[in-house]
Parts: structure tokens; sequence; C-alpha cells
């Protein structure tokens, strides 16, 4: 099976910024947009310059001070928003100009006042004008995915006739489903007669949690560039994550059979670097970069990574960033998982019948407090042989490994 090349369109510090709570300073925004080159997206979004004189000033610096990537801005297709749009991106090696406007009847009646045809003509004339700045330019149809078919592929022929390099089409509100994207996509890349002259580019929002089902669906239909953002942040319920885009893609390529040019180790800390930015964590159990994605607690889940990892993990953590999966102790967990991480802290259970008492006591204790941190498991152990020390009487053995519920399938531990 062939390989086909994505491009990655990193939008975190455009679409991900706009989102409640996530803001940064000009300052922060040049230091993660270094991180993002590091990374290895395509494309960096740098922002919206026309929002505001500190974006504006973001966006610049970044043209100016980060390499690697083609830098972006965004811009209404208006001549004020491109002008400003090219000034900040004048000192990028290389630069696009991104333009968009809203084509669904909804948004421009209601939302625009517009009609269909000042809608075109915007649209062209926005192409016509981002060309003066730059070759590299993309016109995006806000709302794509609900606008009507024939207008759409109307739109999309005349802005590539008028030199738009790339089309993105996005679902901006995270209303479709993964069959539908694949049908879209596919549709106005088979009516639009002139498709083959540019990219198209999918960008999907997360509202029912279809977003990178729905960018991975589009890429099967066509696609070549994914719109995206670190840990899925974005506007209302986010964007499709980068993370989890990308290592489907390395995860299953018998299944999607694409490359990018991510490095892959600098997936965790972007992620970690965007929360410390930002003060916003990730929720805990987020793939690929949330604090369980590679934690461990079940019994029987645990006995099966100590004896081999592929058990229960379909990617080793090292690949994004993380220094190794963890064995948490908590009321699921083994006996075996509870001797290795003793080991880990210098403790060495060399007695039966210490480490079945330490067992139920990191039980015990994991019932009261949910969790065993390494300072309780010390204590525990220090606390069993001061108690032991004092007694004529020898714990009795606690059942083997493979007959401990919680480590043989039958119990709490699947």
């Amino acid at each position: 099976m062939s390989t086909a090349r994505l491009t990655v369109f990193d939008t975190t510090l455009r679409d991900g910024e706009q989102a409640p709570g996530f803001s940064m300073r000009v300052d922060e925004k040049l230091k993660l947009a270094r991180q993002l080159a590091a990374l290895g997206v395509d494309v960096l979004e740098a922002g919206f310059p026309i929002a505001s004189e500190a974006d504006a000033e973001a966006v610049r610096m970044i043209a100016a001070r980060v390499q690697g990537p083609v830098i972006a801005a965004l811009a209404r297709c208006n001549p004020a928003d491109i002008d400003r749009a090219g000034w900040a991106l004048v000192p990028a090696a290389r630069r696009r100009i991104h333009v968009f406007i809203a084509t669904s009847d909804l948004h421009l009646e209601r939302k625009l006042r517009m009609s269909r045809e000042a809608c075109l003509n915007a649209a062209v004339a926005a192409i016509h004008h981002a060309r003066r700045y730059t070759g590299d330019v993309q016109f995006s149809a806000e709302d794509a995915t609900r606008s009507d078919m024939d207008f759409l592929c109307r739109v999309v022929e005349e802005v590539i006739s008028a030199g738009c390099t790339t089309v993105n089409l996005p679902d901006t509100v995270g209303y479709s489903t993964p069959d539908e994207i694949a049908t879209f996509f596919r549709t106005i890349m088979t009516r639009v007669s002139n498709a083959r002259h540019a990219i198209f580019s999918t960008h999907c929002h997360d509202d029912l949690g279809l977003a990178v089902a729905n960018t991975l669906a589009a890429v099967s239909a066509g696609a070549r560039q994914v719109e995206c953002t670190i840990n899925g942040i974005g506007e209302r319920a986010g964007n499709a994550a980068l993370e989890e885009i990308v290592m489907v893609t390395r995860v299953r390529p018998d299944r999607l059979a694409f490359e990018t040019r991510v490095d892959t180790r600098q997936i965790y800390p972007s992620s970690q670097l965007l929360t410390s930015l930002t003060g916003e964590g990730v929720q805990s159990n987020k793939a690929i970069v949330g604090r369980n994605a590679f934690a461990h607690e079940a019994g029987i889940h645990q006995d099966g990574m100590l004896k081999d990892r592929r058990t229960y993990e379909i990617m080793r953590p090292e690949e994004v960033g993380v220094t190794q999966a963890t064995l948490v102790l908590g009321k699921h967990s083994g006996r075996h998982a509870v001797q290795r991480r003793c080991e880990q802290v210098g403790l060495s259970l060399s007695e039966r019948h210490e480490l079945d008492a330490v067992y139920r006591a990191v039980i015990a204790h994991a019932d009261r407090e949910k969790v065993v941190t390494d300072a309780d498991l010390v204590a525990i152990v220090a606390r069993v042989r001061g108690t032991e020390s004092k007694s004529v009487f020898v714990m009795p053995s606690m059942p083997d490994f493979a007959s401990t519920p919680a480590e043989t399938g039958y119990g709490h531990g699947v």
C-alpha cells in the first residue's frame, strides 16, 4: 500500500486561543510557536491580525523569529483584514494568507445579511487581493457542511480559478458524521472541474465528539491537509486533536496509509507547554496526552504489562514523549504491581508474608484514599515491619497471584 503525505495545519494559536481560558500573551505565543516548529507542523496559523494590536504583533513576531513551518494569518474576505495579515506576515520566509467567508444560507441570511452572489464576489476578490502578498492563499468556506452543494461547488471552482492553492471545507459547528463528511468531500472533488489544482483541507469541530473521526473520514475521501490543535482546544468543545490524528496514522498505517513530518516525541512536551502557559489542564483520560493514557491500575492489566507491555498498550509512551508507563497503586492493583513498585522505590520485600501484609495494607489504604503515593507506600512498609517485629505470630499467606480476583479477570480488574 502506497503512503500519501498529509499537511498538518496547526491552529492552536488562532482557533485554539479563541476559546475561553486559552488566551496567551505575545511572548507566550512566541514560546509555543517555537515548540510547534520543533514538533514539525507544516503550517502554523499564528493568529488573526485584524482582531487586535496584540494579535497583529504576535503574528509579526512569530513570522520573524520562527523558522520551519509556513506561517499563516487569518483574514475575512475584505481588504482591510487582508492588508493587516499581509503586513504581519512580511518577515516570514514562507507565508500564507488564509481568507474565509461563510457560505451556508443560514450564515449568509442571518449573520452576514448577504446574498449568494455577493458572497461569491467577495471570495474571489479576496483571493486576488491576498495574492498581492503571497502566492500561497487558502480559502475557507465557513459552515461548509451545511451549505447548499451546488452553490458551494460554484464558490470552490471560482476561488481555485482566482488562484487559491488550498481549499478548506470546515465542519464549523461539529454537525456532521463521518459517512457524511466522506461523501461531502468526494462529491465536491468530483464535481469541481479544477479540483486537481488545489489541496483540499478539513477542519472539524468536536461538538458531537466526532472531530477526529470526521477528519480521518475526510482524509480517506481525498483531503490532504488536516487542521487541528494541541490537546484539541478550540471554540466550544474544541477542534480535532493533532496528537490523535497523527498517532492514528502511526499506529494504524494498515487502515490509514498516511505520513506526516511530525516528530511524535514532541507531542507530550507540546501538550505540557500549552497547559503550563494557559493554566488549563488536560482531562485525565484524554487520549495520547492525558494523565491516565499510559497509566494502569487494574490488577489484570498490571500483570499483563509486567509480562509484555503490548498486552495493554498499542503504542509506546516514549513515542509521544512520555517517559514511561505508570503502574498506579490503587484498590484494583495486584500483588506483582505492589512488589514492583516497592522495588522501584528501593524497598525489598523478600519474605512472602511481608509482601502479603503490605499488599493488604495498600488495598485498605486505597479504599480510603483512592490512590497510594510512593510516600504512602514507604510508610505502609515501615508500619508493617514495625508491627511484625512486636508479634510472635506470622501473618497467614495470601493466595497465589494467579488466584487473586483482581488479577485473573474474574474480579474487578477488567
